[in-house]
């Protein structure tokens, strides 16, 4: 009986440790520095003048990702010149999808026309400090006395085929909330989208 009650508690500690991987909102995010599809390497320390961050972890090759390319590039288009820019970050493992490599995201972000960096988590630190695990996963990131904090983590909107059927636009909402110095009322959503292909522990 003391066995099986160890076990339960075990079970349920490793649970909840498992649960509080990534960030939750009000935590403090951290900066990185990623390879944009230009080359360059960017961090976010790099944009002095930002209020915050449209952190979006995308890929090329999933119908999710590619539903809301649009949407993306619309957010970036509405919210840079307000102080929150849109950056994508590609962390899938390329092995078992090769469009989701660097020459392809080139190419999907020249297609696209993308305004906004493009970045490779090559090594996938970056997506698993952050705790994302779908494509589209989004983090809207407030700069706050030289820390980064998280304000809402999750979808963009609530329809992905759909944007003439959006009821709400999460990300927008949450924005727009900060720029009026408001708090944001819905701070965390379920990404929907394809899961984030890890790599395995051989490669």
């Amino acid at each position: 009986m003391k066995k099986l009650l160890f076990l339960a508690v075990a079970f349920i500690t490793f649970t909840a440790i498992a649960q509080q991987k990534g960030y939750k909102p009000g935590d403090k995010a951290i900066d990185f520095y990623l390879k944009n599809i230009d080359g360059k390497y960017i961090s976010l320390a790099d944009h002095k003048n930002a209020k915050g961050f449209i952190v979006v972890f995308t890929c090329d090759h999933c119908p999710y990702a590619i539903a809301y390319q649009e949407r993306i590039n619309a957010l970036d288009k509405k919210y840079k010149g307000q102080g929150y820019p849109v950056i994508a970050i590609n962390a899938d493992d390329s092995t078992d999808n090769p469009e989701d490599s660097y020459s392809n995201m080139q190419v999907r972000a020249k297609e696209q026309a993308f305004t906004f960096p493009y970045l490779l988590d090559a090594s996938q630190e970056v997506a698993q400090a952050y705790g994302a695990t779908r494509t589209p996963h989004v983090f809207v990131l407030q700069k706050d006395n030289g820390a980064l904090i998280v304000k809402y983590i999750g979808a963009i909107d609530d329809n992905t085929y759909d944007p003439s059927a959006v009821t709400k636009k999460y990300v927008e909402l949450a924005v727009d909330a900060l720029l009026a110095g408001k708090d944001v009322v819905i701070t965390s959503t379920k990404a929907i989208g394809c899961g984030i292909k890890w790599k395995s522990k051989a490669n």
